[in-house]
């Protein structure tokens, strides 16, 4: 809780006074309370000791009547002794005086040992506290028995508390004589200081029409008869004329308020119209609101001419699609355009006044900074092509980097600039590519054809051979093995025609149901031998397609042979088939519970030649193929990796993400040309 200024000043008088009455009846209540519970055992132990030697006569005739009286009349005499008793040698209790019977946990909390006259120890008894005395009852150094006797300590606690009753009164009306006081003395200086604190709260609002200082009643001209209309004090009754610059009284020195208060403090007006710390505080206060009042009109004039011309550069730089940006020295953003919050996922207001660390990852942050410092250590102009990862993914630039100078040649920022040339370097991508396929693909046939013949003649004599030779010797072996891999050779320069598109293409009107149970069919039995499920999902109302059977079983022939090698041993391959209205497209899809395709290789699995499969297991062109078989009939092939196998709750592979899905779309031809097949002329209906 927060007090006022007039609060602050009696309640700090009345604090100290509390804080040393209060310290004050610590400290005699514990000077006190010590020296009467010194006497208070002293007197016990007296009685104590006198009480023993009175009992050895009576204690040697075992007479419990006389022990007892004595007992009883030590504490008849003594109101402060609450308890006196006897214990034989063996610590057994003879005589007391308790009237509940006797305390059995009294008997052995004190005792004295060989030696000692007496023993005290603080005990509670019925919650009080008690000092409780044993004295030995001695005849030479043989012991007969004990006594016990218990002084109360609350005699003592009375006296101590009406001790600090008196100090604490006397505490009180200290207190409220000196607030009366203090709230008495700081009445007239919180009211000043409230004034100042109104005039600040209505200078916070915009209020700059103010006066806290009293007007004087007779102002500088007033009292030296002076009529000079030029004198800028002159007319002027709000301020003092020791605070206005520029006054013509022959005494003044020229210049402000610090070069003439020292010639001002002989002036007959001066000594007439100032007042104490306050009153100086509160002219000080209003030369200041003057002086704001006129900073702050040639402030907002500067403002608007400054908002106008940035309202100009904004929009240049907002109109602009490149990325702009503007760093100081140190290189904190001062301006960045729209195009370049858009960029990095930000608010401009997040981004002016951060370095590029917050702005970028960490390795592009850090080569940003070094080229940075260069262009401003030598004011050299940077150009370099860079991709530059955002968060929506990497954007390729042409940024230019150039250092911003002031009017005297000074380097004191960096203006940076960066074109988006991404879709032309796609394009430029794109194209390397296709004349990159469009040679290989001439190659692969002309090698395909330039092999295929001799390939031929080394598989038909193979055979022949074998024919004439033992089937169990070891030339047929080697004829067989140079079958076999002629074979091989075989499917390798076929998969290469079909990659280059030279083979004939007969198309014919299809039931892809039709022809995805027959290749399944055929494949289905290796599968089982691993223990891989193929799961079928048919559409039965799809429509025809127009396509070659051929090429098109090799391609659901290539999926699944990819899918069975992803596998491996005990998985689940889906196939599936649905039709797309809307696009008039079929939908064919192959998905396996595999690990997945890796992110790093998804953009090259169409290239030919790149397979993951060890040497002599695959020539890395059946995706290749696949592709091309796909688009030679006006389809499209994508897929999705890691994705989740559906079956269940959480899928086949428990929800793992893991596992591949291709999709395949091959569009619905309403009608069949004369050259594609036997069918020509039919028309048909997608469904």
């Amino acid at each position: 809780m927060k007090f006022s200024f007039r609060t602050k000043v009696p309640l700090t008088i009345i604090s100290l006074l509390v804080l040393f009455g209060a310290g004050l009846a610590l400290s005699i209540s514990h000077i006190a309370s010590r020296a009467l519970v010194e006497e208070h055992k002293k007197r016990g132990i007296s009685s104590a000791i006198n009480l023993a030697a009175r009992a050895v006569e009576p204690l040697l005739a075992m007479d419990l009547l006389q022990l007892k009286n004595l007992s009883e009349g030590v504490v008849r005499t003594d109101q402060d002794i609450s308890y006196a008793f006897l214990l034989d040698k063996d610590g057994e209790p003879l005589v007391y005086n308790f009237s509940g019977g006797f305390p059995i946990g009294l008997k052995g909390v004190n005792k004295t040992e060989a030696g000692e006259e007496y023993h005290i120890r603080l005990v509670a008894l019925d919650q009080e506290l008690i000092y409780d005395i044993a004295v030995p009852v001695l005849i030479g150094t043989d012991r007969l028995g004990t006594v016990r006797l218990g002084i109360s300590r609350g005699h003592v606690q009375s006296v101590v508390n009406w001790l600090l009753g008196v100090i604490f009164l006397s505490t009180g009306l200290g207190v409220l004589v000196a607030g009366m006081a203090g709230a008495a003395l700081s009445r007239p200086v919180t009211r000043k200081i409230q004034r100042l604190h109104q005039a600040a709260e209505e200078i916070i609002k915009g209020n700059l029409d103010l006066q806290v200082a009293a007007s004087p009643r007779q102002q500088c001209w007033e009292i030296k008869g002076c009529d000079s209309a030029a004198c800028p004090a002159f007319g002027d009754r709000e301020h003092r004329c020791w605070y206005v610059a520029g006054t013509r009284c022959p005494n003044c020195v020229p210049g402000y308020y610090k070069e003439k208060i020292a010639a001002c403090a002989h002036c007959v007006v001066y000594q007439r119209q100032s007042g104490d710390e306050l009153q100086h505080l509160a002219e000080f206060f209003d030369i200041m609101v003057y002086t704001l009042r006129e900073r702050l009109e040639a402030l907002q004039q500067s403002q608007a001419d400054l908002q106008q011309q940035q309202q100009l550069f904004q929009t240049i730089l907002d109109v602009t699609p490149d990325i702009v940006s503007l760093q100081d020295r140190r290189l904190r953003y001062q301006a960045v355009n729209k195009a370049f919050c858009r960029f990095v996922a930000l608010e401009e207001s997040e981004i002016l006044g951060c370095s590029g660390a917050r702005v970028f990852p960490e390795d592009q942050s850090r080569q940003h900074r070094q080229e940075d410092l260069r262009v401003i250590a030598t004011g050299e102009t940077i150009r370099v092509e860079r991709e530059i990862a955002g968060p929506t993914g990497g954007r390729w630039f042409h940024l230019v980097k150039t250092p911003v100078t002031n009017p005297e040649g000074g380097i004191i920022g960096l203006l940076s600039t960066g074109r988006d040339i991404t879709e032309m370097k796609l394009l430029h991508e794109r194209l390397m590519r296709t004349q990159k396929l469009e040679s290989l693909g001439q190659l692969a046939a002309g090698v395909a054809h330039e092999i295929n013949t001799p390939l031929g003649i080394i598989l038909g004599n193979a055979q022949l051979c074998l024919e004439d030779v033992p089937a169990d010797g070891e030339m047929a072996e080697n004829l067989q093995a140079v079958e076999k891999y002629s074979r091989v050779c075989r499917n390798i320069v076929a998969d290469l025609l079909r990659f280059s598109r030279q083979t004939a293409s007969e198309r014919k009107l299809l039931n892809v149901n039709e022809v995805l149970a027959q290749v399944i069919g055929l494949m289905e039995h290796i599968f089982n031998l691993d223990n891989i499920t193929v799961e079928c999902d048919f559409d039965p109302g799809l429509p025809p397609l127009v396509g070659d059977q051929e090429k098109l079983e090799q391609v659901f022939i290539n999926l699944l042979n990819n899918a069975y090698d992803a596998i491996g041993n005990r998985g689940t391959v889906s196939v599936s088939t649905g039709l797309d209205a809307e696009a008039r497209e079929v939908v064919i899809t192959f998905a396996d519970t595999g690990p997945g395709i890796a992110g790093e290789i998804a953009d090259k699995i169409y290239d030919p030649f790149f397979t993951t499969k060890g040497v002599g297991e695959g020539t890395g062109l059946g995706l290749s193929v696949t592709f091309g078989i796909i688009k030679d009939h006006g389809g499209k092939i994508d897929f999705q990796s890691p994705w989740i196998f559906p079956g269940g709750p959480e899928g086949a592979n428990g929800g793992a993400p893991h596992g591949t899905r291709f999709t395949l779309r091959l569009p619905v031809s309403l009608t069949l040309g004369p050259e594609e097949g036997d069918n020509h002329g039919q028309n048909f209906s997608p469904g």
